[in-house]
């Protein structure tokens, strides 16, 4: 079931295009990569989506309807530009929150309760948000967006300002968010991040979606027969139709980064590895996600 449908959707600012007929689905308990440059249109789909702008053409659809002004308290957002009231003491600040989200404030303390627990920050529920460190701002913004359970969360580039240790941590949550049913939109230029993340990506550049699918089905879509094979150490330059692209060496083992001609088939390399050296591994080399992006962005520009 898709919890979310954009379907052409188009917003025009000025003489600014923003969106170009854009069409992508988030389907449930999946996390969706929303890629792009910057001011490529992302953040305008991500307002529209959240209710902030209005679509100037096509619709968006939330569980299966038009969305809807009730509809932002089964959404959670986080912007990349964060909101917390600075002079606001964090245990107020987090049930403001959550009574805006529709939670009683019975309901808001229990839910809190489990989370600024499981968060370790007790100690914070009294201090002012202008008293904590970045890090520190992050986490209770974290808290304040998804504290709901929102059936869709929106995060846009949510480890900004975490040290290795707590990106670690809202991982796991983010993950743990994911396994209980959660869709999310995922909206980064950490590479790294959507390779270990996500699902399904969509890149948008100058207004239009210019790729989306499986980071798998992509990243072999997009395979250009490169292998990097681990050998005793030989000359390895007569291979037919290969082309080395780098090779090192460290005593005894050789890693050599080769690239097959488009008909070369694994097994034809492989037997004339055989003949002049001893293979101590061969793999695929895919393309990571970062390849992906910069290769899509240049053939569109």
């Amino acid at each position: 079931m898709n919890v979310l449908e954009v379907r052409s959707v188009s917003k025009q600012y000025a003489n600014v295009q923003a969106l170009n007929k854009v069409s992508l689905q988030v389907e449930e308990g999946t996390i969706f990569g929303l890629l792009g440059p910057n001011g490529a249109g992302k953040t305008s789909l991500i307002r529209i989506i959240t209710q902030i702008t209005k679509a100037d053409e096509g619709e968006v659809l939330f569980m299966g309807s038009g969305l809807k002004p009730e509809h932002t308290q089964q959404i959670g957002y986080l912007p990349e530009e964060r909101g917390l009231y600075k002079k606001m003491e964090v245990g107020e600040q987090l049930l403001y929150f959550a009574q805006l989200k529709g939670l009683s404030r019975a309901a808001a303390m229990d839910k809190l309760k489990n989370w600024i627990e499981r968060f370790e920050i007790q100690s914070w529920w009294n201090k002012k948000v202008e008293e904590l460190s970045k890090g520190m701002q992050q986490k209770v913004q974290f808290i304040a967006t998804v504290m709901h359970a929102p059936k869709l969360l929106i995060l846009d580039e949510p480890f900004s300002g975490f040290d290795p240790i707590n990106a670690a941590m809202i991982t796991s949550e983010i993950l743990g968010l994911k396994a209980n049913g959660t869709s999310i939109i995922f909206s980064t230029h950490r590479m790294e991040s959507v390779e270990q993340l996500c699902d399904r990506i969509g890149l948008i550049h100058q207004s239009n979606l210019v790729l989306e699918g499986k980071v798998s089905n992509l990243r072999e879509q997009y395979k250009k027969h490169i292998y990097e094979v681990t050998h005793t150490p030989a000359d390895l330059e007569s291979l037919t139709d290969t082309t080395i692209l780098s090779s090192h060496t460290n005593g005894q083992r050789q890693t050599t980064t080769i690239q097959l001609a488009q008909h070369m088939h694994t097994n034809q390399v492989i037997s004339e590895l055989l003949q002049c050296t001893t293979i101590l591994g061969f793999e695929e080399k895919l393309p990571s996600m970062q390849d992906i992006f910069i290769d899509t962005v240049n053939k569109a520009n």
